[in-house]
């Protein structure tokens, strides 16, 4: 219902978002996104047309773009650097399982049709989780103060919001409408408009102002090497998950409830995996840790693509188990990227790298969605789902290849305080000196 939308609205926004968390306060920015995206879904619970649908979607996108940003930021300002890795490990899972079970809800509440409501009880389903989540942050977020930026860059929130608009569309748009000429123009339109914004936030910084988004984050290896990691991973994962969708809905017949419940191994896989990453190898294993994780997701993905050699006779169980080790590999992967991206960047820089990392994420989602999506529908639509799925898993595993392939870019550890030693062995300041040595020389 409109979620093209919401991505447009979403991917222009977030930028700006973290940046307004640093003018006007992380706990401000949260609680106004909030009760603007709760307002907004009860608007679209009751829209009598569609075009007030997409105009409240709209309005939806904006608001998530100022809330989701700040979450990131508020762990970054709060939490020490081992605090910070442990919350991570709860956070990165947690976002990951939004994600995957978000479509199991929907297709369930949409089949379930209770009093009649149909596709509106999908957004006003979120008006009692919005406002018992308004309750909890109002009492639970801390007060932070602002970082004392003078003002918000306009320019470069308008260059960036444009760009990001116009990438998002039609990759959204572009497997249904048969890409045409307009989605091409819009592409190659998105690529100047970033180009603009990075020649004018050089300017801004050569005129002593504040940027949106400070130049120094991608000076920073490991910044700009976790970027590439979140884009590609959440692409694969977002991308794999709707075509697996399509796949039992398509090929399989089933209903949107059942497909969407075709997702929930996943879903418990990433659980699982995250459990995993933060208890027991993301101090241990370092960078070591996303590797793991990105095998096991192959491995998980090599499951499934041999389960569907043949699908006479089949049942959503031939997919259950490659489908658990695939959200496994995932749970272990996104806690520690996340840990990987914020531990780069200084206290200044935390508003501009939340906004950066929430608008990359929401835009590889989105290129995720569009090759996926046209990558399965290229043989469905010819009476090949099994086929077609099977090629989007050899898709999914070029793009782990890719990971894999960058990740000793990665620094061995995020931060230097994220080591596997114990309080008492930190006293030894040999070995802390030699650990936070071997940071610093990446970084």
């Amino acid at each position: 219902m409109g979620d093209r939308w919401l991505r447009a609205a979403l991917g222009a926004g977030l930028v700006l978002g973290g940046r307004l968390g640093d003018r006007y306060g992380r706990r401000p920015m949260f609680l106004f996104g909030l009760v603007g995206f709760t307002a907004a879904s009860l608007l679209c619970a009751i829209a009598p047309n569609l075009g007030l649908l997409i105009a409240f979607r709209l309005v939806q996108g904006v608001a998530g773009a100022m809330m989701l940003p700040q979450g990131l930021g508020v762990l970054r300002d709060n939490l020490t650097p081992r605090d910070l890795t442990k919350a991570l490990t709860v956070f990165g899972p947690v976002l990951g399982l939004g994600g995957v079970l978000g479509p199991v809800l929907g297709g369930a509440l949409v089949d379930w049709d209770l009093f009649g409501l149909g596709w509106r009880l999908v957004f006003l389903v979120n008006v009692p989780v919005g406002l018992a989540a308004l309750a909890l942050s109002w009492r639970l977020v801390p007060r932070g103060g602002r970082t004392g930026t003078p003002r918000v860059d306009v320019v470069g929130a308008v260059l960036v919001a444009a760009a990001s608009a116009l990438l998002v569309l039609p990759l959204n748009e572009g497997h249904t409408a048969g890409w045409p000429l307009w989605t091409w123009l819009s592409l190659t339109a998105a690529a100047i408009g970033y180009v603009a914004f990075a020649l004018w936030q050089r300017r801004v910084v050569r005129r002593d102002r504040a940027p949106l988004v400070t130049p120094s984050l991608f000076g920073k290896p490991a910044f700009t090497v976790g970027l590439v990691a979140v884009a590609l991973f959440f692409g694969g994962l977002i991308g794999t998950q709707l075509v697996l969708t399509f796949f039992l809905q398509i090929g399989q017949g089933f209903t949107a409830g059942q497909a969407g419940l075709g997702n929930l191994p996943v879903a418990l896989g990433t659980a699982v995996g995250g459990g995993i990453s933060g208890g027991l190898l993301a101090a241990k294993l370092g960078r070591a840790v996303l590797r793991t994780g990105a095998v096991v997701q192959l491995a998980g993905i090599a499951w499934l693509w041999l389960a569907l050699a043949d699908t006479s006779g089949f049942t959503i169980w031939r997919i259950v188990p490659g489908s658990v080790v695939t959200g496994i590999g995932a749970g272990i992967v996104i806690a520690a990227v996340f840990n990987t991206v914020l531990g780069a960047v200084a206290d200044d820089e935390v508003g501009s790298a939340s906004g950066v990392l929430s608008a990359v994420q929401s835009i590889g989602g989105s290129v995720g969605v569009a090759v996926f999506s046209t990558v399965f529908f290229a043989g469905a639509l010819a009476g090949r789902a099994t086929a077609s799925f099977r090629d989007a898993l050899v898709v999914q595993a070029v793009i782990i290849g890719v990971f894999l392939l960058i990740s000793p870019l990665f620094p061995r550890r995020a931060r230097p305080d994220d080591t596997d030693l114990t309080d008492t062995d930190l006293t030894d300041t040999t070995t802390s000196a030699a650990d936070a040595t071997a940071v610093g020389e990446f970084r």
